[in-house]
């Protein structure tokens, strides 16, 4: 458990070294996505991404039952608790930083969770279109 810590705070020390700038979708300053549960890479609450972020977890987005089961049957499940990670478990209706490409693979199964845009980095665009992210925005 300690060598687990301490691996965390060596991530989260050199998190400001490495983290991308933080714009959203429409080029102005990244809002937070979730404080409780805390989520992204970095666990701050903000769909930040850096270098050390292999899974480019920018998509902020409301769980959903349906989008849920289609990750774990995909093989992650985000609904188990995973203390190694301060990872809490999802349920429906927590906002949550997710890999874009398990996003976009949502969204071409026709399950794709709403999406806080605000939230939601830039280099998103580098996977998705805008016009994907625009039609599943929350309103």
């Amino acid at each position: 458990m300690l060598n687990k810590l301490i691996i965390l705070f060596m991530i989260l020390s050199n998190a400001q070294h490495e983290i991308a700038q933080s714009m959203n979708v429409f080029g102005e300053k990244l809002e937070l996505c979730c404080n409780n549960p805390k989520t992204g890479f970095y666990r701050d609450g903000f769909c930040n991404t850096g270098s050390s972020d292999y899974g480019t977890h920018v998509v902020c987005s409301v769980m959903t039952k349906e989008f849920l089961e289609f990750s774990k049957s995909k093989g992650n499940d985000l609904t188990t608790p995973n203390e190694a990670y301060s990872f809490p478990g999802l349920i429906p209706g927590d906002k949550w930083c997710l890999c874009v490409l398990r996003w976009k693979e949502a969204y071409d199964a026709g399950k794709a969770p709403k999406v806080y845009l605000e939230a939601t980095h830039d280099k998103a665009l580098n996977y998705v279109t805008i016009e994907q992210l625009i039609e599943h925005a929350l309103k």
